[in-house]
């Protein structure tokens, strides 16, 4: 049956009866399933980002200095010249309550006009808090350019700053950057292309050859045949009926089918920096012997003082001295068996009492030796 078939056939009465089906198919699925919503997307349907500049008026002396943010006193005059007030030329007013920012925000889809969206403003000048400040009318583009929203309200700052006379200064999170809850109206609707053709595609958050080809085929067997058609790791192309009001109640029930997704690939993730190690279920090692000790080299500098003997009539000299002390810790030694699984890993290394950094060394060598099964991943 050919995908455009499917798709006419959906837009007939018999697609209630195929709703039904796939109701009873989500009531039926084993526990430790995942249900489509969770694990994929439908293609299209996304946000857009949005972006602005804008002024934040009303600060308490914690706007930007004009004189190093010449911009900010541009956009100043440029404002009060729409409302027909000039500034005298050769002045430099100092207005430090007022701050430049940037206004960005998330276009849920399907937006539309009237609704609003949170936005969040950040300084892009020298403003030292934005707390108790007031964003002015600023408009919100997308990446073609055009407007989609336009911000105004009260900027929200969970952070403060507090200065010394001496110079020192106390700060809580970042002041410079704010809140403003549903401060952008929408006045744009993003054009979206969700029932223009006779089928949709789902794309897996993660991508995995196994569960899409799960998804497809949990999908085709109560449709039949060719309904869904896994395109790569990501995709899978599923027939859906034209009609938008069918077509949605179509795509809320395949939403609720669950699917039994494929185990992740076996990983070992390594964070150096912070020396997080995070090690994958799936990972096995081979049969190996590992010893690992520690070595310590301890350098101590001092000054020896040589006095003279009575009427000897000699100097009081100082002499130098270096102490190098080596220690070395025992070495603890164990054996990984053939095939061992996350757990026996975690209790042996614990048994040697191995920190993080030890923990990184034996895994390295264990991969270098060929006996961990798995990716070692070091960020």
């Amino acid at each position: 049956m050919s995908i455009n078939s499917i798709g006419k056939k959906m837009a007939s009465g018999a697609c209630a009866a195929l709703f039904g089906a796939l109701l009873l198919l989500a009531v039926g699925a084993p526990a430790h399933a995942e249900r489509i919503k969770d694990i994929a997307r439908v293609a299209g349907v996304r946000t857009n980002q949005l972006v602005g500049y804008g002024l934040v008026v009303g600060l308490n002396g914690t706007g930007d200095q004009t004189t190093m943010t010449p911009f900010t006193l541009q956009s100043i005059e440029n404002l009060l010249l729409q409302f027909g007030v000039t500034i005298p030329p050769n002045t430099n007013p100092m207005v430090n309550n007022v701050a430049a920012v940037t206004v960005t925000a998330e276009l849920p889809p399907f937006s539309k006009p009237g609704q609003t969206i949170d936005v969040t403003v950040a300084s892009i000048g020298d403003a030292a808090s934005l707390r108790g400040g007031e964003l002015l009318m600023t408009s919100l583009r997308g990446a073609d350019g055009q407007v989609y929203a336009v911000a105004q309200g009260s900027v929200l700052v969970s952070g403060f700053g507090v200065n010394g006379k001496d110079g020192s200064k106390i700060t809580l999170n970042v002041p410079s950057s704010g809140r403003i809850p549903n401060g952008a109206t929408v006045e744009r609707e993003v054009s979206m292309h969700f029932a223009s053709e006779p089928h949709l595609v789902l794309n897996l958050n993660t991508p995995d050859f196994t569960t899409s080809a799960r998804v497809a085929a949990a999908i085709n067997k109560l449709l039949g045949s060719g309904t869904a058609e896994a395109l790569d790791a990501v995709s899978i192309r599923v027939a859906a009926p034209v009609n938008p009001d069918q077509r949605i109640a179509y795509v809320a029930t395949l939403e609720d089918i669950q699917v039994d997704p494929g185990i992740a690939p076996a990983r070992v993730i390594v964070n150096s920096r912070t020396g997080t190690v995070v090690i994958s279920s799936e990972v096995r090692v081979m049969a190996a012997a590992v010893a690992h000790g520690s070595l310590a080299v301890t350098i101590t500098e001092r000054q020896d003082v040589s006095q003279p003997g009575p009427l000897s009539q000699g100097t009081t000299t100082v002499t130098p001295r270096s102490t190098i002390d080596v220690k070395q810790a025992d070495a603890h030694m164990f054996v990984f068996q053939a095939g061992v699984n996350l757990d026996e890993i975690v209790r042996a290394v614990n048994q040697v009492g191995a920190a993080p950094g030890d923990l990184v060394a034996i895994l390295e060598a264990l991969q270098q030796a060929g006996a961990l099964r798995a990716q070692l991943i070091v960020l």
